[in-house]
């Protein structure tokens, strides 16, 4: 029988998604849980792996296991085993040919950068941080560049394992509320640290040291070396993942920016 769940995490307290011998993964939390209430080893697929640091607010994964048991379980249950930083929102069950990691059709990702003299301290490590003022007109030219189907190896880890640097952006968008800069940005799936290099050139477009068109530059030229440096993990979130509706999955709804961190904005007016 496969199992699939939605999960949500504050990665704060882990090294990241995929399992390390010492334990300090969410999936190490995760499968501790599962198995427990399966009575066996259960080992789970993930539809994508996030850094140390990195949180989500819809991530999906998927097992098999011959447990019977209560679909309640696997949420009420597991919750209970779980650390309080990561959550099963829902379960379902699904044919064996569903697959967390291939079946999915787009990812989204939610960065939330505050832009601000002060470093933050009450959202420490939910939000990234930068001090001088960015130009959010300046950056949102250089996002529209991005848009579409391109070879993305400047914006990609030097020990990304992908057999491909080519990606499809469909969405990228830059939203502020007060002192917070929001961008979302979708995609059919995304290289290692491709959300976070892609952050660290727009701001250092938004900050003036180079005009929008260098996001074409650096996208033509497919050299890391030419990019901005990685930014913070803090501010990234696995906000959804979309998903054919043959499968009868819970419908993803983004949520609200408040819902993430409410009253967030500290206007240097106040």
């Amino acid at each position: 029988m496969r199992i699939v769940l939605g999960l949500e995490y504050d990665g704060s307290y882990f090294c990241g998604w995929q399992s390390q011998p010492s334990g300090c993964s969410i999936q190490d939390a995760l499968e501790a849980a599962l198995s427990k209430i399966a009575h066996s080893s259960i080992q789970v697929i993930t539809a994508g792996r996030t850094d140390a640091g990195v949180h989500a607010t819809y991530q999906v994964v998927h097992f098999d296991t011959h447990a019977q048991r209560p679909l309640g379980a696997w949420v009420r249950g597991v919750n209970a085993l779980l650390p309080n930083s990561i959550a099963v929102l829902w379960v379902s069950k699904s044919s064996d040919s569903f697959h967390a990691r291939y079946s999915a059709r787009e990812r989204c990702y939610l960065y939330l950068l505050l832009n601000h003299p002060v470093r933050p301290a009450l959202y420490h490590g939910k939000v990234g941080w930068f001090y001088l003022p960015l130009n959010i007109e300046r950056m949102r030219d250089a996002a529209q560049i991005l848009l579409g189907e391109h070879d993305f190896s400047a914006f990609r880890a030097s020990e990304c394992q992908a057999k491909s640097p080519v990606r499809n952006v469909t969405k990228l968008e830059i939203s502020q509320q007060g002192d917070i800069i929001a961008f979302e940005i979708r995609a059919n799936a995304f290289l290692q640290h491709m959300v976070r290099n892609i952050i660290g050139s727009l701001v250092y477009v938004g900050k003036g040291k180079y005009p929008p068109q260098w996001i074409g530059e650096l996208l033509r030229d497919c050299d890391r070396t030419y990019a901005a440096p990685t930014f913070s993990a803090a501010g990234l979130y696995l906000g959804g993942i979309t998903y054919d509706s043959k499968w009868k999955l819970p419908r993803f709804i983004e949520p609200p920016l408040t819902a993430i961190l409410p009253r967030i904005s500290r206007s240097s007016k106040n």
